[in-house]
């Protein structure tokens, strides 16, 4: 070898190697740029639901290319609103019929029902910004899944759907502990007798109802037998025999409360008969 040769040969593996270091930086800041683009778009797409300008629930459609506000409104009424990108913003869309699919959580077949525009006086000739649709009696008040399979906006073709809050949940009363829950069941007092928890086989309501499905009716018609705690439709098959009576509830954390009504407040307690409806209710107006 000689010496010219010997003295290019450092200079070559020298270029080469900063040639390499030079693309494991590039890669390295690409491969972060990119992971923080993606974290910083997740952020976006992935968020709650949350309130409309008219009380309903905001849904984004299209990865939050657009918005809708859903409301339930008196009677029975579905409104949808078609929103932009920004949900201040109004968006308004081709006149159209939309077909919404909805069922019960608790519930394995859905009910169709269509939602016919309804233009607002701003929208344009051929264009609206609000659907409205009529629920069934039967879901009426009740939580619900809403699956919306097409709705056109601009060129394009959406899907989108969400779960309606369930207003009657956070009203409910929270469930009492296990050791709790024995002393207030299996421990007489007020009008619970020994008779009474024997008649409900000895055990405590987590027993007797493990398992059980609760499905609330909100609007219980004259004659019904309504639950003495939340006054909504009262279930037959979740009932408690307290001082010789049996009485109906909408669900087990009610019977909770109840019976210890009854133990330390008994003269609140009426006869089942009371427990029933009188007149309609009347539905509050959503804002």
């Amino acid at each position: 070898m000689t010496l010219r040769q010997a003295s290019r040969e450092p200079l070559w593996k020298s270029r080469a190697a900063w040639g390499i270091a030079l693309l494991c930086v590039a890669v390295g800041a690409g491969a972060n740029w990119g992971w923080a683009h993606w974290r910083s778009r997740r952020e976006i797409v992935v968020h709650r639901h949350v309130a409309g300008a008219h009380g309903g629930t905001i849904v984004p459609v299209g990865h939050d290319h657009f918005h809708v506000e859903a409301l339930f409104a008196e009677g029975g009424i579905f409104k949808l609103f078609t929103l932009g990108q920004d949900q201040t913003l109004v968006e308004t869309v081709p006149k159209q019929k939309i077909t919404a699919y909805l069922r019960a959580p608790q519930a394995t077949g859905a009910v169709a029902i269509v939602l016919q525009s309804k233009p607002q006086p701003q929208d344009p000739p051929g264009q609206t910004s609000e659907f409205e649709g009529q629920l069934p009696l039967e879901l009426v008040g009740s939580q619900l899944h809403v699956t919306v399979p097409s709705i056109t906006i601009g060129a394009k073709r959406y899907r989108f759907d969400f779960l309606t809050r369930d207003d009657h949940a956070a009203a409910m009363p929270k469930k009492v502990t296990s050791e709790a829950e024995r002393r207030l069941y299996l421990t007489p007092g007020g009008k619970l007798t020994e008779a009474d928890i024997k008649a409900n086989g000895s055990q405590t309501v987590s027993q007797k109802y493990a398992g059980f499905m609760s499905a609330h009716d909100m609007h219980p018609v004259a004659g019904d037998t309504i639950c003495p705690i939340t006054r909504t439709k009262a279930n037959a098959k979740c009932s408690w025999i307290v001082d010789g009576k049996r009485y109906a509830f909408c669900c087990p954390p009610c019977i909770d409360e109840f019976v210890k009504l009854a133990k330390e407040h008994p003269e609140q307690i009426q006869e089942p008969l009371e427990y029933t409806q009188k007149e309609p209710r009347i539905r509050k107006t959503d804002p």
